[in-house]
């Protein structure tokens, strides 16, 4: 049995191999549909590009559609996709699930960023690393056990969501709340998020974002004083954040293995500031005192520290500017909150791609964090399913960078690790056992 299992692992190396070419081609075909978000274009497009690739394999394909969720509307539908298709005895299923939405391009890039440009090993484009690279090798591995008859039991799935990049709701956590990610439908779940390919992500440090409004009183601004300036008042936040907060915060360290090393502690990013009078306007602005100012900030905790508290070291801040500032008021509203989550390393999808990455690569797997949350916040907290784990080709550093690139052979080896992690999960005649 075991030469017989040697063989068919090898034969099923050779097939994701092969069709090295067509898993470059389907990568620049993603990369080509420009699934920008904000504001949410073409998600619809990418989705049946993947779902007509799909039903020609043989799966039953869905198309669902977060009306009501945020951002979702007729010109900008939150349309996802997700693709089933059933072995003849039963078992369990191992679900694929990748966004399909981009940050914006941004500038600084030397080829086009919507043109799946290969060259020196790589393809380039918004989305090549994060994640269109990574869901490419995923369907080139389910189709490859497909082609070569290894999937006698149970059932694969692959989904193509929206929204991850603005929170996800949209998208999982949407599929999530009708039940699409959690038991009996789904067992294991493997995100190939761009966390290198010898790596696999078994969680992400907690996340809550906040908008802090501070108040004022208009005025002419050439008599400042008869006014309340809300732009000053931030700006005695930001000093008490920048002076006190952040050397506290750098101080914060954790157990939980994130990567870079640098976000193994806590961390503050001030998202926006917007205060005075819109610039959207030629011309020059009125002399007038501000009487708003909003800042929105990134707050990421680690899983050692309690979420209220979190919150609250904002919140002494600003009572203390209220009582010792005149005229200092402010309103704090909570943007979003998603608590640090850790997939335990003896889970059966951790130990299946360990094994299946010590095998493609000859060498042991590393378990990392991430350092910002992505979709399986959804999968574990909605769907209660805590079998779920990170694991795709790309270099996690260049993600949301200009020319942001993905390796060709990266791809090839994480489709190679992903199709025999699915066979030991799966358990049929061939699987690998861990």
């Amino acid at each position: 049995m075991r030469s017989d299992t040697d063989a068919a692992t090898s034969q099923l190396f050779r097939r994701i191999e092969v069709r090295r070419d067509d898993l470059v081609a389907l990568t620049q075909d993603l990369i080509r549909i420009p699934t920008v978000n904000p504001p949410g274009d073409v998600y619809t497009d990418c989705a049946e590009l993947i779902g007509r690739r799909l039903t020609a394999r043989g799966f039953s394909v869905e198309y669902v559609r977060a009306e009501g969720a945020a951002g979702d509307s007729d010109r900008y539908p939150r349309t996802n996709v997700v693709a089933r298709i059933e072995a003849p005895r039963p078992g369990p299923c191992v679900h694929f699930n990748g966004h399909i939405d981009v940050v914006p391009a941004g500038q600084g890039w030397t080829v086009d960023p919507f043109g799946g440009v290969v060259k020196d090993g790589r393809v380039y484009g918004r989305g090549a690393c994060d994640m269109k690279g990574g869901i490419a090798a995923s369907i080139v591995a389910v189709e490859s056990l497909l082609e070569e008859g290894l999937l006698t039991a149970g059932a694969l799935e692959i989904s193509g969501t929206v929204d991850e990049e603005s929170g996800g709701y949209g998208g999982v956590g949407h599929l999530a709340k009708l039940g699409y990610f959690s038991r009996p439908r789904v067992d294991h779940v493997i995100i190939p998020e761009p966390l290198n390919v010898d790596r696999v992500c078994i969680g992400h440090r907690g996340v809550w974002w906040a908008e802090i409004e501070t108040k004022g009183r208009v005025a002419h601004g050439s008599m400042p004083f008869l006014g309340n300036c809300a732009v000053r008042h931030m700006g005695a936040v930001l000093h008490r954040i920048e002076t006190e907060l952040i050397p506290r915060l750098a101080a914060k360290r954790t157990d939980m293995p994130v990567v870079p090393e640098g976000a193994r502690q806590s961390t503050i990013n001030i998202n926006a500031i917007h205060g005075g009078q819109r610039e959207d306007h030629d011309g020059l602005p009125s002399p007038m005192v501000p009487d708003r100012c909003r800042m929105v900030i990134d707050r990421r905790y680690l899983i050692e520290e309690d979420p209220e508290a979190v919150r609250g070291e904002i919140v002494a801040i600003l009572e203390d500017l209220r009582r010792s500032r005149p005229g200092f008021d402010y309103e704090l509203r909570e943007v979003l909150a998603f608590l640090p989550t850790m997939t335990d390393a003896d889970a059966p999808v951790v130990r299946a791609v360990a094994a299946a990455i010590e095998t493609v690569l000859g060498r042991p797997a590393q378990h990392v964090v991430s350092p910002g949350t992505y979709d399986q916040k959804h999968v574990v907290r909605v769907g209660q399913l805590k079998d779920c784990i990170a694991y795709g080709p790309g270099i996690l550093d260049l993600a949301h960078q200009p020319d942001e690139w993905v390796g060709i052979e990266d791809m090839v080896q994480s489709a190679q690790v992903m199709a025999l992690a699915t066979l030991g999960l799966l358990g049929g005649d061939y699987g690998l056992r861990f």
